[in-house]
């Protein structure tokens, strides 16, 4: 199998969040994470090889592969912005900080609405910054492959399915979105931030 894709490391100690335990991340990254790093190399190859002639929208092998694809590639691709944005002390500062407050009045009421957000998803919540209004929005999604809004520039992402906080939380989602806030790195969402400002700037000249 090609190696398309590699697992990246933790950009931190396993044990580093605070309220998030070492066990959990260890198997929150070792084996979620990087099971979807590994079936989206899997779906590559077999990709390269699959017959597209019959391609049928009931059923059809190349069907298959490509509404998996998306699924292991937003797995991915989420769960390594969802750690490279903790390992912070949750103090929001910066360019972003200003953004939040632009779009959601306060920054203690786009919180609220993290939160809320976070409660009702079944599998993702994304903080992301839409260049065709400059306004910040946070969007639920219910899969990996489900929910995000294309054309928008992710800034962070929770992780709310269950494997994410039942071995540390059980039932108790609140206190897990509480532990992920506290932890959250505003620098490095700001690095990301301050990225996506030249994008959205090159692209509103061209507009």
């Amino acid at each position: 199998m090609a190696d398309h894709f590699k697992v990246k490391p933790l950009p931190y100690a396993y044990d580093k969040l605070d309220g998030i335990s070492k066990q959990t991340n260890t198997y929150h990254h070792d084996t979620h994470y990087a099971g979807y790093v590994k079936k989206r190399n899997e779906i590559l190859d077999k990709l390269a090889a699959v017959d597209r002639s019959l391609a049928n929208a009931n059923y059809s092998e190349f069907g298959g592969m490509k509404r998996h694809e998306t699924f292991n590639a937003g797995g991915q691709l989420l769960h390594e912005l969802f750690w490279d944005v903790l390992g912070g002390d949750g103090k929001p500062t910066g360019e972003v900080l200003r953004h939040i407050e632009k779009s959601f009045g306060s920054f203690e009421k786009w919180v609220e609405d993290f939160r809320a957000s976070a409660m009702v998803a079944l599998g993702w919540v994304v903080l992301a910054w839409d260049p065709t209004d400059d306004n910040l929005y946070n969007f639920t999604g219910d899969a990996h492959n489900q929910g995000g809004v294309w054309g928008t520039f992710p800034l962070l992402a929770i992780d709310v399915y269950e494997h994410a906080y039942y071995h540390d939380q059980g039932p108790a989602r609140a206190k897990y979105i509480e532990a992920y806030l506290k932890n959250i790195n505003w620098s490095e969402v700001n690095r990301r931030y301050r990225i996506f400002s030249k994008i959205t700037g090159e692209f509103r000249a061209s507009c």
